[in-house]
C-alpha cells in the first residue's frame, strides 16, 4: 500500500485507510474521501497539491493532507 502522493498521474486506486487525526479524517470525510472509495490520480507534480477524480468530480487537496490517505493501486 502507498500514500496518495506516491500514485502517478492517470493511475486508479482505492482508499484503504486515512492515517490522521480527527480533524483530518473529518475534513476528508466531508470531501467524500472514505475508505473503499475509488479514485483516479489526475495530477501529481510531487510537491504541490494533487488533483484526483472522485465521485464524478475533480478535487484538489494539499500535499500534506494527501500523504495521510493510504491507497491500493488498481
Amino acid at each position: 500500500m502507498k500514500n496518495l502522493t506516491d500514485i502517478k498521474s492517470g493511475c486508479p486506486a482505492a482508499i484503504v485507510f486515512i492515517h490522521g487525526g480527527r480533524g483530518a479524517q473529518h475534513r476528508l470525510c466531508e470531501l467524500g474521501l472514505l475508505p473503499g472509495e475509488r479514485i483516479t490520480m489526475l495530477q501529481n507534480s510531487g510537491a504541490g497539491p494533487v488533483t484526483i477524480y472522485v465521485k464524478g468530480s475533480k478535487l484538489s487537496i494539499g500535499h500534506g493532507l494527501a500523504q495521510k490517505i493510504i491507497v491500493r493501486e488498481e
